[in-house]
């Protein structure tokens, strides 16, 4: 670049010949003093080395020779000042390039450094030549940097030294020198150039800024340094960083050409801090649905609190964004170190997600986990209120009502959103969560919906995969992720860990494997979908215990769970949210669907089974179930049945049986096949008035023989006579022991087979 040739712009001032006039012995503004009749200086037009030339005497501390036209000095143009000078007698002088800056509105801007080099004058009659560069950038080799707030400059010499040097000084040339600075790769925009200093310093914003308007969508270029970006930073042409930059946690840095993490990490270096800046320019850039993390693996050392990395955002943001390909490796830390409270609080029913009068409620942190007297599985502080000493919860406790001890463990998160007050349309993908077994993997705002992650690895979380603290897992999505557990070692007992947790509805769990955690998911809401997972949750030890894999809570469930593959643990059905557990109206157990699933236990004991319903209060029954198309299988041992009743808290009412479906599945290494309605062969061998036709216990979760759906006899019915009888009976229900069998009440006494099919329901 070269503005003499590109815009015709003339740098270099007139010749000392054209007049003497327009050469100021003071700054050289309007009204400077001119060496034209001054006594001090003189036009010399002829001289052994200059064909013509200025003579003056020194007679002032500092001899100023300045040019009293403007000289244009523009963003990103260089301009060399160079003066061929001689001592012609008197003490020798130091001469120096010099100039005076001038502003908008023809103001001096100070502060800038207006002097080049000295040099030495070292004999009478030596020619030196004395040459400094001006521009707006901070470059090396620039002597004096004006940054952009100097739009023109008066250029000359400075002779300093004794006073009666009598010095002669040549036409002073000015010549654009841009190109020496110029990078070998075209098309750059130097920051430097606009005026940044790049010292941590100075604030560079407005510098950055300019350089991106004037690159009108080209390069730009940081070189090294470190630039203070102290305002809100938007640049939207393609940057390249060697430097790096500092912000205050506050400001934002939005880039458009190249909004991608492997940018940022350019930008700030520490890969942390890095990822929360891009993910604060998501939340603020409308250019941008998602943040590419660029494959890169992110070194983290302490929980990453995403609400504090965007201000400005912590009351909730609800348009589309998505993280994606990228890797988080926890490092170790105490940071991630647990902690565990300890309060006495009241829970009183009427006010069922509260504790109040809680002590020491300043130091329980939100987002922790609860245990107590009546407390079911997971729940959490989902906000608190100091100054009124409550704590609001998750969910309700099924018992505790009064004055009790209750326990607050806090969790660490490798990303924690629990500090926005609501998130909608947040969405990871392709992303490994390396935990380490150091922390957990990710807590949800307290409210919002469809939080999406897919394709993703959650890995060796220490206690938690994800962990929705309220109601922010709405309509959550989950699909083709996979969470290897840290306690993959232990035997099942000692397992804590848990993949998935929910408290809101809607929740769809597609094509996911969690490995031997001590559960899969706990779903706290209705009209779930658990599609295809495979969660195994065994051990080695023959006989041993299995946690339940997915803890499905609340009554009336209408949730579907279908083509999974339940491997060596159990789906449990609970109402342990029950303000009051037991039953005093609704739907009880009702609306749960269990569809064309692989059930699989190796080494079982015989009491296991892999569907149990387990009611937290008196008076429950089942007025909905769906249970068809599976394959329960086991192997190297066998077990009674595949369902059953939990009556840890309470047993169900089996005179309320309704609508339960249990058909279509297959059976392999199960004592009892159940089935509803139950189809039985009795086979009558003496005659009698009364066939007694038992369930042998195939009806599902003990249920009773309460109808009779058909009778058909399967051949001749004989009498005592040897003759065919052609006879219906009539048929009393919920026979012999546990009500389980029915009665065939014949007109005669006879003898036969028949065809029973008896249901557990009117």
């Amino acid at each position: 670049m070269n503005k003499a040739i590109t815009d015709g712009i003339v740098f270099t001032p007139p010749a000392f010949a054209n007049g003497l006039d327009v050469w100021s012995s003071g700054d050289g503004t309007p009204g400077s003093p001119t060496y034209a009749g001054s006594g001090t200086g003189a036009f010399v037009p002829a001289d052994a080395d200059f064909a013509g030339c200025l003579e003056v005497l020194k007679t002032s501390a500092t001899q100023k020779v300045r040019h009293m036209g403007q000289t244009p000095l523009l963003p990103g143009c260089y301009l060399q000042i160079k003066a061929r000078v001689k001592a012609i007698s008197g003490p020798l002088p130091q001469v120096r390039i010099a100039g005076w800056a001038g502003g908008a509105g023809d103001t001096h801007v100070t502060g800038l450094v207006e002097q080049g080099p000295a040099t030495q004058l070292s004999g009478y009659g030596t020619v030196h030549e004395i040459t400094a560069i001006v521009g707006t950038g901070k470059r090396p080799g620039v002597d004096m940097p004006w940054g952009v707030s100097a739009l023109y400059g008066h250029f000359g010499v400075d002779i300093d030294g004794t006073n009666g040097a009598l010095v002669r000084i040549d036409d002073i040339e000015i010549t654009d020198v841009t190109n020496v600075f110029l990078r070998d790769m075209i098309g750059f925009v130097d920051v430097r150039d606009y005026g940044a200093i790049g010292d941590g310093v100075a604030d560079d914003s407005a510098a950055f800024e300019a350089a991106d308007q004037a690159a009108g969508g080209g390069r730009i270029l940081v070189p090294k340094g470190m630039y203070l970006l102290a305002q809100n930073t938007s640049m939207s042409s393609e940057i390249e960083f060697e430097g790096t930059v500092t912000m205050p946690d506050d400001k934002m840095l939005l880039l458009t050409k190249n909004f991608d993490l492997p940018t940022y990490i350019s930008a700030f270096e520490d890969e942390t801090l890095a990822f929360k800046k891009a993910f604060q320019a998501l939340l603020n850039n409308t250019d941008h649905e998602s943040l590419d993390l660029g494959g890169r693996k992110i070194s983290v050392t302490e929980p990453i609190d995403l609400a504090a990395a965007v201000p400005n955002r912590q009351g909730g943001f609800s348009t589309r964004r998505i993280i994606r390909n990228g890797q988080f490796d926890v490092r170790s830390s105490s940071a991630w170190d647990t902690e565990v409270f300890a309060s006495v609080a009241t829970y009183d029913p009427s006010r069922p997600h509260n504790l109040t009068n809680v002590a020491n409620v300043a130091n329980i942190p939100v987002g922790s986990l609860v245990t107590g007297s009546g407390v079911g599985r997971e729940v959490y502080v989902s906000a608190k209120n100091v100054g009124a000493g409550e704590l609001t919860l998750s969910a309700r406790l099924y018992s505790g009502s009064g004055t009790q001890n209750f326990g607050f463990t806090a969790f660490k998160y490798l990303l924690d959103f629990s500090g926005f007050a609501k998130l909608r349309k947040l969405g990871m993908e392709q992303i490994e969560f390396q935990c380490n077994g150091r922390c957990s993997a990710i807590r949800l705002a307290p409210s919002g919906s469809t939080f999406s992650l897919a394709n993703c690895f959650v890995s060796r979380p220490k206690d938690r995969g994800i962990t929705s603290i309220a109601t922010g897992c709405q309509g959550m999505l989950i699909d083709n992720c996979q969470f290897l557990s840290s306690e993959e070692s232990f035997n099942v007992p000692q397992r804590t860990s848990i993949a998935v947790n929910a408290n809101a509805n809607d929740i769809k769990l597609r094509h996911n494997l969690a490995n031997r955690f001590k559960h899969f998911a706990v779903l706290g809401g209705d009209n779930n979908l658990v599609l295809g997972n495979h969660f195994h949750q065994g051990d080695s030890i023959p006989n041993g215990v299995r946690h339940p894999g997915l803890v499905m809570i609340g009554a009336y469930n209408s949730s579907k769970i279908s083509e999974n593959y339940v491997d060596n643990c159990f789906i449990q059905w609970t109402n342990e949210r029950d303000t009051t557990p037991s039953y005093t109206a609704g739907y009880s157990f009702s609306a749960m669907s269990i569809t064309d699933n692989i059930f699989y236990a190796s080494k079982p004991a015989n009491w296991f089974s892999f569907i149990v319903i387990r009611p937290y209060g008196a008076g429950h029954t089942i007025y909905g179930m769906n249970v068809t198309g599976n394959l329960f299988r086991t192997s190297s041992g066998s077990i009674d049945r595949v369902e059953r009743v939990d009556t840890t808290f309470a047993n169900l009412d089996r005179d309320r049986y309704s609508n339960v479906k249990f058909e279509d599945n297959t059976f392999h290494g199960i004592s009892f096949k159940t089935a509803n309605p139950l189809r039985m062969r009795h086979t009558q061998h003496s005659h009698s008035h009364a066939w007694t036709v038992d369930s042998l216990d195939r009806l599902p979760f003990g249920g009773k023989a309460r109808s009779c759906e058909s009778v058909v006899a399967l051949g001749p019915l004989r009498n005592v006579f040897n003759g065919v009888s052609h006879v219906a009976p009539y048929v009393d229900l919920q026979q012999g022991i546990n009500n389980r069998s029915v009665t065939l009440r014949w007109p005669e006494a006879l003898r036969g087979e028949a065809s029973v099919t008896m249901s557990v329901e009117h």
